[in-house]
Order: structure tokens, then C-alpha cells, then sequence
């Protein structure tokens, strides 16, 4: 079904496949929301997918309804701090500015890794550190408190860190989660903005064991054990030396690698997968550039503009999921339907009804949709 967008900017139609039920949480299920001390933005928390492995609905001690009569089970972990997306920071920043102080921010000069590096890159405090042993070949994960682990010792022990360089001459921190021995895909996961690999641990432990794949992460430059700082150049050259990790190191082959990226880390992932063929991509909450979210009414990406998501996807020749809460009130859902619009080997979305930015984990279609893509959908393709 084709989609439109009224005047108004809400859809008018959207392509909700018969398998995919829209139903929303329950109340009780609506994660909280989580003020920083700075007051500059209100974040929150997507849910964890927790320990339990018959758990198909990944809400944080809630039910959600059967549907068609599937078993429901409890969920008995609590959400990770997530975070609101950089591009939520942008324009939050951007409702306190005047036009002069705008103009002076985007005009002078217009360069887009300045505009970047002021206005979306929120790096919390580590929550986490890495060990070398006295060989240097190997590393340990040490996990604070606010890593919120939601598993045992064996699980943490199974979880393989190391550091690596990129081409700009710094240093990240990369992550190896083995969830299934028996997984034919691993996920190449660039995570969101306010994050970093030791708060999103036991998400990926929850994630990959319900879809059975591995999950490779990395931290971005200034986040969490990575040096350096958090720039747009940054962000492709993180994702370039984890890609290159992922097929030396482990020697996994381009065809079983899904690179998988959440908000901002859809702005890495659709700049790699329009250089290289892989098995599929996954956008969840993707912008089309940091323009067209902070300016509604663009039209065309400027010189001056920053993470043009909407100009690379069209590169992209691998099969393409986009994921996307038609109540997103961060990143609008048009911009999901944009890129959808764009792709050369679209396979049918996942458009939850009724999800905003933060919560789309909250609905069961999320792991149904997931599930099937990688076990079926892919095979075919």
C-alpha cells in the first residue's frame, strides 16, 4: 500500500502487514521518564530483554495482550537507560536559540562536523572499563552500577572486549556477544546517542538470544573506553574499523553480517552499507539528515548539512528494514517513510502504531518482526 502524508504531516495510510498486529502496551508497561541533571533533555529508557528465554515481549515487568493466541510470558528485567536520540538534543538545543545564534551556528561556517559535534553528541560518564593483561592480547570487562547488569558471571565472562584503531587515530572499544553457538548472522550494531557498550550489555544478551544472532558492537570516539571525540567524520571511521574487526578478527563473511543501527547510529550504519554488501540492514528510528529533523519543511540537503542519510540510502544493495513508531516525537515518522521511499531492495516495514522514539521495544511486534526476518525472510532473499 502506498503511504501519504497530509498537510498537516500525519499519515494518512500506512502499510501494516496482517501478521504484524498494532496492539499497544499497557499502561502500567510505560517505561518512566528520566531527567538528567543538566535539565537539557528528558530521556527515556527502552526496555531490556531480559533473562528469561521464553519471554517474547520485551517490557520491563509487564504483559502485553495475546494476540491470535500466542503465549505471553512475564518479562523479569528492568529497561536500560537508552537515552533520547542525538537529533532530540539537537533541536532541543535549537528551541532555546535565536535566529541570529542559529544563523551563526549553521552559517558560520557551514560545516557540518561543527554543527555536528555542538549540537548531537551526548557521551555519558563510562560505565564501564577494559583490563589488558600483562600479554596485551587480552581484556576484561568491568561493569559499574549503572551498567544496571541484569545477568550472571558466566554470562559477563562469555562477553569478548578488545580496542581497536581507526583512521582518524583513535582508539575504541569494541564487544563480541555470543548469544547462540548455532547463529548464522551476527549484528553489527551501532547503538544511540546517550549510551554506551557497558548500559547496553545486557540488552544485546536479551536481544540476540530471542532472534538467535551474535551481536559485534562499538563504542563511538569519546564514548565509554573509546578516545577521541564524537564527530560525523568520527562515526564512519568507528563503524569502518568495527567492520574490519568483524571479518579479520573472527573471520565473519560480509553475507552473514547484519549491520543494525537505533537513531543516531542509523547515520554510521546506512554510510557503511552504501560501501559494502551485506546480509541486510535494519534502521530503527532512522533520520533522513540533521536538517530535516531540527527544519521540517526542507526540502534538499545543503552543504551545510549533517548526517544526509537520505542521499546514501539509495546506495544501499542490500535488502533494507526499516522499523519506525508512528508517534515518534523525536524523529517524525515521515522521515522513516522517506527513506523507505528511497531504498532499491525495501522488505516490508515495521511501522508500530501508536510508538514514539523510545519505545518502540515495547511493542511485541518488534521481536516478531525481527524474528522473522532473520530465520525466514532472509533465506528466501
Amino acid at each position: 500500500m502506498r503511504q501519504s502524508i497530509t498537510a498537516e504531516g500525519r499519515v494518512s495510510s500506512i502499510p501494516i502487514g496482517s501478521s504484524f498486529p498494532q496492539s499497544p502496551p499497557p499502561a502500567e508497561s510505560t517505561p518512566r521518564s528520566f531527567v538528567p541533571a543538566s535539565g537539557t533533555a528528558a530521556l527515556v529508557p527502552p526496555p531490556r530483554l531480559g533473562p528469561s528465554a521464553d519471554c517474547e515481549s520485551p517490557v520491563a515487568g509487564a504483559r502485553v495482550a495475546p494476540r491470535g493466541g500466542q503465549r505471553v510470558a512475564d518479562v523479569l528485567s528492568r529497561p536500560p537507560l537508552l537515552g533520547i536520540s542525538a537529533v532530540a538534543a539537537s533541536v532541543q538545543k535549537m528551541n532555546n536559540l535565536s535566529f541570529s545564534e542559529l544563523c551563526c551556528l549553521f552559517c558560520c561556517p557551514p560545516c557540518p562536523g561543527k554543527i555536528a559535534s555542538k549540537l548531537a553528541f551526548l557521551p555519558p560518564d563510562p560505565t564501564y572499563t577494559l583490563m589488558c593483561d600483562e600479554s596485551g592480547s587480552r581484556w576484561t570487562l568491568h561493569l559499574s552500577e549503572r551498567a544496571d547488569w541484569q545477568y550472571s558471571s558466566r554470562e559477563k565472562d562469555a562477553i569478548e572486549c578488545f580496542m581497536t584503531g581507526t583512521s582518524k587515530g583513535n582508539r575504541i572499544a569494541c564487544m563480541f556477544v555470543r548469544c547462540s553457538p548455532n547463529a548464522k548472522y551476527t549484528l553489527l550494531f551501532s547503538h544511540g546517542n546517550a549510551v554506551d557498550l557497558g548500559q547496553m550489555s545486557s540488552f544485546y544478551i536479551g536481544l540476540g538470544s530471542r532472534i538467535n544472532c551474535n551481536i559485534f558492537s562499538y563504542d563511538y570516539s569519546g564514548y565509554g573506553a573509546s578516545s577521541g571525540k564524537p564527530t560525523e567524520k568520527n562515526l564512519y571511521a568507528d563503524i569502518e574499523a568495527a567492520w574490519l574487526s568483524l571479518r579479520t578478527r573472527y573471520g565473519i563473511r560480509p553475507e552473514n553480517v547484519i549491520i543494525y543501527g537505533q537513531s543516531i547510529g542509523t547515520v554510521p550504519s546506512v554510510d557503511l552499507a552504501a560501501r559494502y554488501e551485506s546480509a541486510a540492514v535494519i534502521l530503527h528510528s532512522p533520520l533522513t539528515s540533521g536538517m530535516r529533523v531540527a527544519f521540517p519543511d526542507t526540502k534538499k540537503t545543503y552543504c551545510f548539512d549533517a548526517f544526509p542519510n537520505i542521499d546514501k540510502i539509495s546506495k544501499i544493495t542490500s535488502p533494507v528494514l526499516i522499523i519506525h513508531g508512528t508517534e515518534d516525537e523525536v524523529i517524525d515518522f515521515s522521515h522513516g517513510l522517506a527513506l523507505f521511499e528511497r531504498c532499491q531492495r525495501p522488505v516490508e516495514p515495521l511501522w508500530v502504531e501508536g510508538a514514539g522514539h523510545n519505545d518502540v521495544e515495547l511493542y511485541g511486534q518488534y521481536l516478531e518482526r525481527l524474528k522473522q526476518f532473520v530465520s525466514q525472510e532472509l533465506v528466501n532473499l
